[in-house]
């Protein structure tokens, strides 16, 4: 007996989810607990698994489909027992003739495969597909286009006494120029409208600094092996930004405040989101009540965030909230950069690349390992002078992390 699979219960501030993929296909046995199809959301991928043993009936949400709460993915049998291979004289194949039109009667394909059939109004079963189970590839409809723009043998012949065209040397593009179209993932188009909207409703300034990274790289340098032996995690320069950051955001209240209507709403507390880059786009997990959190803490929460973010693996409250946000663009070797807030948040940290570059010292020339900041923030809430002494306050605990150690401000 066959039982409905449905979409779970979403999140509460996300309103649906787009099929991303199927893992199983229909006649597929399968493992309890096994991923059976992605939920794209605006945030986070979940998985929807089986809940027992079990056969894959039939899929009826396609690849590109928007569902919602308890709208219906799939049937599946539960308690069938995996398919034994049958001998080869046991086995009553459909004809060859019949399978292939079944196959081209309803092919599947994703939702690249649809806009490129929409985009030149197209039917999927005047084409050819090559894909596993009869799929319909985005390589056989570029194929399709590309016969059913070929010149037929007589639009080759030149008629009699018809002048012979020169070929000139700006030819018809080649296919390596060829162009293809895609939708933009959930997470993409969640990314646009946010930053769309933070320019748009905040008044969003920036102020720069410089930091000589030297006492830190010092002091990761010395300790850098007992920690790893002590912690089992590495001493990263990340944790001293962010304690560094806790310790400004404690000193000026308003950088760690937000506007809602026509209040301001402030924290006693610290949620300082990491921008971390995945593959499917930036998410920002939160480290919460980082002022009580030490270095090791902060060290294996972040590398944990790093992880599951390349996996899709992040929770939805993993993903919101936060009360400020750090940002490195200098691992991807960014010099210089304005980061854009994270609303409704009213700053937000830029760190970059660190450079050994010749600086003033007492009135001498040194080089040292320097790094840009930048702070963006909202002037409507945080006025020029917070923000400049903030950026000088997170200055200061880095050019002496001692400060970090004491609490000094």
């Amino acid at each position: 007996m066959s039982i409905e699979i449905k979409v779970p219960a979403l999140p509460e501030s996300v309103a649906d989810a787009t099929i991303l993929q199927w893992h199983k296909n229909p006649g597929d046995f399968v493992k309890r607990d096994e991923n059976l199809v992605d939920l794209e959301t605006d945030k986070v991928t979940l998985e929807v698994p089986a809940l027992s043993d079990g056969v894959l009936v039939d899929i009826r949400a396609a690849v590109g489909d928007v569902v919602s709460d308890d709208d219906l993915l799939c049937l599946f049998e539960e308690g069938a027992a995996a398919p034994a291979s049958a001998a080869p004289e046991e086995a009553a194949p459909a004809p060859a003739d019949s399978a292939a039109s079944d196959a081209q009667s309803d092919p599947v394909y994703g939702p690249a495969v649809k806009a490129l059939l929409t985009e030149h109004g197209l039917q999927a079963s005047s084409i050819a597909a090559t894909g596993k189970n009869g799929r319909l590839l985005k390589e056989d409809v570029l194929a399709h286009l590309a016969n059913a723009d070929a010149p037929s043998a007589s639009a080759e012949t030149p008629a009699v006494n018809a002048p012979v065209p020169v070929a000139k040397k700006t030819s018809a593009p080649s296919e390596e120029r060829a162009q293809s179209r895609e939708p933009m993932s959930r997470l993409r188009q969640t990314i646009a409208k946010r930053l769309v909207s933070a320019q748009q409703t905040t008044a969003m300034l920036t102020t720069f600094n410089e930091v000589d990274m030297s006492a830190v790289m010092a002091l990761r340098g010395k300790y850098k092996e007992t920690f790893l032996e002590q912690h089992e995690t590495k001493l990263g320069f990340m944790s001293f930004f962010v304690k560094a950051s806790v310790a400004a955001l404690q000193r000026f209240e308003m950088v760690n405040a937000y506007i809602d209507g026509t209040d301001v709403i402030k924290s006693n507390y610290c949620d300082i989101g990491i921008a971390v880059s995945s593959k499917r786009g930036l998410v920002v997990p939160i480290i919460r009540d980082a002022q009580e959190r030490n270095f090791a803490d902060i060290e294996n929460e972040i590398r944990d965030f790093g992880g599951r973010a390349q996996s899709g693996g992040l929770s939805m409250d993993e993903l919101t909230g936060g009360t400020f946000t750090i940002t490195n663009g200098g691992i991807f070797g960014s010099m210089l950069s304005t980061p854009i807030l994270n609303p409704p948040q009213s700053a937000i940290l830029g760190m970059h690349a660190i450079q050994q570059r010749p600086v003033a010292i007492d009135g001498e020339v040194a080089v040292r390992p320097m790094m840009y900041l930048a702070l963006s923030y909202d002037h409507r809430i945080v006025d020029g002078k917070e923000a400049v002494q903030f950026l000088v306050s997170i200055k200061d605990s880095i050019e002496d992390p001692t400060r970090l150690l004491l609490d000094l401000k």
